[in-house]
C-alpha cells in the first residue's frame, strides 16, 4: 500500500469514528446533506480566498478542509447504501477521462482536433444516456452559484444560440438604460421590490458587460472588497495614529484619507 492511500484510508476512517452512533461526535451525527451543504460551500470560497492572497501554506490546509467535505458526503451517502467515497473517485475518474478523447482516445480521436465544444457535447450525450433531458438550455445552470457567476453561466449558455449583443457597445447602452430605469424608480419613492427587481436588471447587465470583456465579475467585486479593505485600514490605521477612530471623525477626514492611500498605492505601483 502507497503512503498516499495509507493516509487516505487515514482520513476515510477518522470520518466513519466520527459518524459512529456509538462514541462519535454528536455534532457530526447530527448533519445530513442538507446541513452540511453550506460547509461544503464556505470551504470552497475559503480555498478561492487562499488562492487570491497567494498564501500556499493555507491552501494546502484548505484543500484539506474541502476534501473533508466530500469524504463527510460520500460517508453519508455510504451509511444509506447509495455510493461510497471510492465511487465518487472511480465515476470522476472515467467522466474526466470520457470528456477529454483528445488526450486518453485512440489515435483518431486524438488526431481529430475539435477540442472547443466537445466537452459540452459530451456532456450532453451523457445526459441522454443516463434519460435525462431538459427543457431548456439554461437548465442545468445550478442555483446555489454565487448569482454573478450564475448570470454569467446563464449568459453565456444563450450566447450559444445567438442571444447576445454582438457589441460591447451595446451592453453599456444597455447599462445607461438600465441606470436611468432604476433612478426613475428612485425617484418615484422608490417601493422596496420594485427597487430589488431594477437593482437585479442593472447587476444582471454589469455581469453581461464583465463577461464581454472576457473579465470574472466575481473576481473583479473580490479584487474592489480586497482594495476597500486595504484602503479603509488605511483611513483606520492614520486616525489611530492620531488617536481619533473611524466614528469620532468626519466624513471629510476619512475621505481625504481615502485619497491618501489611493496615492500611496500609485507610488507603490510605479
Amino acid at each position: 500500500m502507497t503512503d498516499t492511500q495509507q493516509r487516505i484510508d487515514a482520513l476515510l476512517a477518522i470520518m466513519a469514528r466520527l459518524r459512529d452512533p456509538d462514541g462519535g461526535c454528536p455534532w457530526d451525527l447530527e448533519q445530513d446533506f442538507s446541513s452540511i451543504a453550506p460547509y461544503t460551500i464556505e470551504e470552497a470560497y475559503e480555498v478561492a480566498d487562499a488562492i487570491e492572497r497567494g498564501d500556499l501554506a493555507e491552501l494546502k490546509d484548505e484543500l484539506g478542509d474541502l476534501l473533508f467535505q466530500v469524504v463527510f458526503h460520500a460517508r453519508m451517502a455510504e451509511e444509506q447504501d447509495v455510493f461510497a467515497f471510492a465511487d465518487v473517485v472511480q465515476a470522476v475518474c472515467e467522466k474526466m477521462i470520457r470528456r477529454h478523447p483528445h488526450v486518453f482516445g485512440d489515435d483518431e480521436q486524438k488526431t481529430a482536433g475539435a477540442v472547443s465544444g466537445r466537452w459540452e457535447e459530451i456532456k450532453a450525450a451523457e445526459k441522454a444516456s443516463k434519460g435525462t433531458t431538459s427543457q431548456s438550455i439554461l437548465d442545468d445552470v445550478p442555483l446555489a452559484l454565487p448569482a454573478l457567476s450564475r448570470a454569467v453561466k446563464l449568459q453565456n449558455r444563450a450566447a450559444r444560440v445567438g442571444f447576445d449583443w454582438p457589441e460591447t457597445r451595446q451592453v453599456i447602452d444597455k447599462l445607461n438604460e438600465e441606470m436611468l430605469e432604476l433612478a426613475d424608480e428612485i425617484s418615484k419613492g422608490g417601493d422596496p421590490d420594485r427597487l430589488e427587481d431594477e437593482m437585479g436588471d442593472l447587476l444582471f447587465v454589469y455581469a453581461n458587460l464583465a463577461r464581454h470583456m472576457k473579465i470574472d465579475p466575481e473576481a473583479a467585486l473580490r479584487r474592489a472588497n480586497a482594495k476597500f479593505r486595504r484602503r479603509f485600514g488605511w483611513i483606520e490605521g492614520s486616525l489611530a495614529a492620531q488617536g481619533k477612530k473611524p466614528e469620532e471623525s468626519s466624513l471629510e477626514e476619512m475621505d481625504a484619507l481615502w485619497n491618501e492611500a489611493k496615492r500611496a498605492e500609485r507610488v507603490q505601483e510605479d
